[in-house]
Formats: C-alpha cells, sequence, structure tokens
C-alpha cells in the first residue's frame, strides 16, 4: 500500500470487471476509499472481497448507469456513505455487435448512445455538480480508440458514439477548468486476451487466431492493470497540468 491518494474518494462506474476493477484494486492500493459500481451485485462484491483482502477500503452499489435515477443515487450515496467525491472514473459503455451502418437498427443505435455517451454525460453532470461547490476534482471518461482516432469495420455506430464521447470530455474540461475539476479521458485499444479472443471470434476471417499480436505495434495486447496505471496518473497531481486530453493507449485494430 502506498498514500498518493490517501484521503481520496474515488468512484469506479463499471468496478465488477475488467479495466474498473483493476483501477479500482489500484486506486485502493494507493490509499484512496474508493466505491464501485455496476449491474451485476456478485461481481461487485468479488471486487469488494479483492480490495479487502488486501486492506483497502472499499464500498460498493448496484447501479445501471443508463438510468438517470441510478447514476443520481451512485453519486449522492458516495458522498453520503464516504464525506466527499475526489475522482471519478466513468468506466461505462457496449460495443454491441458487428453490423454495416445501413443494417444496424434504431434500438440498436439508441443502446450504444445510451451506454458509451449519455451515460457518461449524465454521470459528469452529478460530479460536476458536487465538485463545482466542493473544491474541485478529477474525472476521467473511457471512451475507445476505435472511434476518434481509428475505425473498425462493422463497429460504425460504436465509433460514433465514443468518438462524440471524447468530444464531449474536451467541451466539458474547457468549460470546468476554471472551477478546479480536471477532465481527461482515456482510449484503450485492445485490452485482455479472453475479451480480444471472444471479438475475434466474431469479426476476424478464419486463418488469423493470431491478429492480435500480428496487428499491434506491441506485439501483444494490454493488461488491465496497465490501464489502470493510466487512469491513476491521469487522475494524480503528476498530470496536474494535462486538462481535456484523450490518451489513446495503443493503436487500433482494422480489418
Amino acid at each position: 500500500m502506498t498514500a498518493r491518494f490517501a484521503g481520496k474518494v474515488a468512484l469506479v462506474t463499471g468496478g465488477g470487471t475488467g479495466i474498473g476493477r483493476a483501477t479500482a484494486l489500484a486506486f485502493a492500493r494507493e490509499g484512496a476509499t474508493v466505491m464501485v459500481a455496476g449491474r451485476e451485485p456478485f461481481e461487485l462484491m468479488e471486487t469488494v472481497e479483492l480490495i479487502e483482502k488486501e486492506g483497502g477500503v472499499v464500498d460498493a452499489i448496484p447501479a445501471d448507469v443508463t438510468h438517470s435515477m441510478d447514476v443520481m443515487k451512485v453519486v449522492r450515496t458516495t458522498v453520503e456513505r464516504h464525506g466527499g467525491l475526489d475522482i471519478a472514473f466513468n468506466n461505462t459503455g457496449a460495443k454491441g455487435n458487428p453490423s454495416p451502418l445501413a443494417e444496424v437498427c434504431e434500438a440498436a443505435w439508441g443502446d450504444l448512445l445510451s451506454a458509451n455517451l449519455t451515460a457518461v454525460w449524465q454521470l459528469m453532470k452529478h460530479e460536476i455538480s458536487y465538485m463545482k461547490d466542493n473544491g474541485g476534482g478529477v474525472i476521467i471518461n473511457s471512451a475507445a480508440n476505435v472511434g476518434l482516432h481509428a475505425r473498425n469495420t462493422g463497429f460504425g455506430a460504436f465509433a460514433a458514439s465514443t468518438a462524440a464521447l471524447s468530444t464531449l470530455t474536451s467541451a466539458a474540461a474547457q468549460e470546468y477548468i476554471a472551477d478546479g475539476i480536471r477532465i481527461n479521458a482515456i482510449s484503450p485499444g485492445s485490452v485482455d486476451p479472453e475479451l480480444e479472443r471472444s471479438l475475434a471470434q466474431q469479426t476476424v476471417p478464419a486463418g488469423r487466431s493470431a491478429w492480435a499480436g500480428a496487428e499491434l505495434p506491441t506485439d501483444r495486447v494490454a493488461k488491465t492493470d496497465e490501464v489502470a496505471s493510466t487512469i491513476l496518473w491521469l487522475a494524480s497531481d503528476e498530470a496536474a497540468f494535462v486538462v481535456g486530453h484523450d490518451m489513446v493507449l495503443d493503436v487500433a485494430v482494422t480489418f
């Protein structure tokens, strides 16, 4: 345990799995009180158990942040239980099934915008409202390198939603830095072999089973801990002059 975030309260949505869980663990290891939120109570409790096993301070609240009332509840409960909100990692989103844009149904389009854009906007509304009146804070949004930075065939709707999130992040950063609220985004590329193998089975032609290692300049996909390290740096005083940035982690794999 270190103390880089001692005395800080960090909210991590999507904290039950993947990048969210790794980030929650990383914040707790560096002294933060962590609130994890997500749809699946069982997954949240697994995160809680992992953090408590290491001696960290953690709490959990089941929530679906595509619902505005749940968003309000998450932010309000974090503040009420732990006395504040200093850092928010808005880690929410969906990729959807691959489909040419002209074949995307309206419901699927709406679901992607709700999960990848509107949910984060709602979270920021309430996080910013609290932080403005309480000395500022740090917000980090989770976008994707498939979006503003690159495209993958069949994921045009997903790219549109995450590109919009990148733009939303920079706009919010410009508007609220004077209030002491520093806002940035991360845009991860390929993360975790299990996740990428699942995606590959849907989208990659036969004979390209080694596509991730062959196409990425690092010759491998990222580890969730590596993404978490970047998030913690953006949340720390070491990144005090980084405002409105969308940090790409590796590059997109295009087909």
